[in-house]
């Protein structure tokens, strides 16, 4: 543990898993927390300098007038891990900036990193505690068919291009299980609020 007064708990999970649910509970505690995946977006289409990266490697297609062309970038990552890396090589200095500057705007013992990739793109090792939020396979699939109003075929093509739970929960300290209802999974992060608490001496 870092000698430090401020404490990084990342948060992680795949689609379905009902991470961003999990966060949100952590917040109701006071927690404050950062977002990854949204601050992202909001970098891609307003950082200049991240704007221009982006347009040098995808092309002037890769925006609109509305902003990032999510569906023309989604298309030419798709099965380009060459590409995909780029992307990342761009978007991940970026958001750890971000971070850094949010956290400097924080007042509290504990900080919540939520992220679907913390662990794919390293940013896990910045946290002094990872938590993951597991599911079922099939309650992933059936959340997210609801949610998104995908096809069960797209659903499991998007859980494939993911690490499994198994790789999360190797480089996990605390487990979120969240197969039961939204009062389970509410007691499920007080739980472990607590043991955070108790990790970190606070």
């Amino acid at each position: 543990m870092k000698n430090k007064q401020t404490f990084i708990v990342g948060i992680t999970g795949g689609i379905g898993s009902g991470k961003s649910t999990a966060a949100h509970f952590f917040e109701e505690l006071g927690i404050p927390v950062y977002n990854s995946d949204t601050r992202a977006k909001v970098i891609q289409n307003e950082d200049e300098t991240v704007k221009s990266k982006v347009i040098q490697v995808f092309g002037d297609e890769a925006y609109t007038k509305e902003g990032l062309n999510r569906a023309f970038i989604a298309k030419q990552i798709f099965n380009n891990k060459e590409k995909l890396n780029a992307l990342n090589k761009i978007v991940h200095p970026a958001v750890f900036l971000d971070f850094e500057n949010w956290k400097k705007e924080q007042n509290s013992k504990i900080l919540i990193k939520e992220a679907a990739i913390l662990i794919e793109s390293g940013s896990y090792k910045d946290c002094d505690a990872v938590v993951s939020v597991v599911v079922d396979l099939d309650k992933r699939i059936e959340r997210t068919i609801a949610r998104d109003q995908s096809t069960k075929e797209e659903v499991l093509k998007r859980i494939n291009n993911q690490i499994s739970d198994e790789e999360r929960i190797a480089k996990s300290d605390f487990i979120i299980d969240n197969n039961a209802d939204l009062k389970h999974l509410k007691n499920e992060v007080e739980k472990t609020y607590f043991q955070l608490k108790e990790k970190f001496s606070l």
